[in-house]
């Protein structure tokens, strides 16, 4: 797995918790930034699961590759389900659930990290 890649993911998802937050305090529904920010942040995370697969198919990887898996696609799913679950509630709860969501994108790429080098 591409630390450096994971790093972005984490630093991105992080930072689009903190707008989330402040648009959410604002009591504002989620803009075009967000919705952007969340797409930009799902080409990263697609980009991550295909290196981490590739990686494994060629050999390397953690013994646990169905934690690893299970993790990536989970990663994976959040961003749009998050953001469609945003743009049905348009109030400043569509954009507390973007905040959960890009926390829960951090927090999971952490665990990715931890699961890559062997840490159970």
């Amino acid at each position: 797995m591409n630390t450096t890649l994971a790093t972005c993911v984490i630093v991105a998802a992080l930072l689009l918790t903190l707008v989330s937050l402040i648009v959410a305090i604002r009591d504002r529904a989620m803009g075009m930034v967000l919705l952007v920010g969340f797409a930009v942040l799902e080409v990263a995370l697609l980009a991550q699961a295909g290196v981490a697969i590739a990686t494994v198919a060629g050999g390397e990887g953690p013994q646990e590759k169905a934690t690893l898996f299970g993790y990536l696609a989970g990663t994976v799913l959040i961003p749009p389900a998050g953001v469609f679950l945003a743009l049905a509630e348009r109030s400043r709860w569509g954009s507390a659930i973007l905040v959960v969501a890009g926390f829960a994108v951090a927090v999971m790429t952490g665990r990715l990290l931890q699961i890559w080098q062997g840490v159970v």
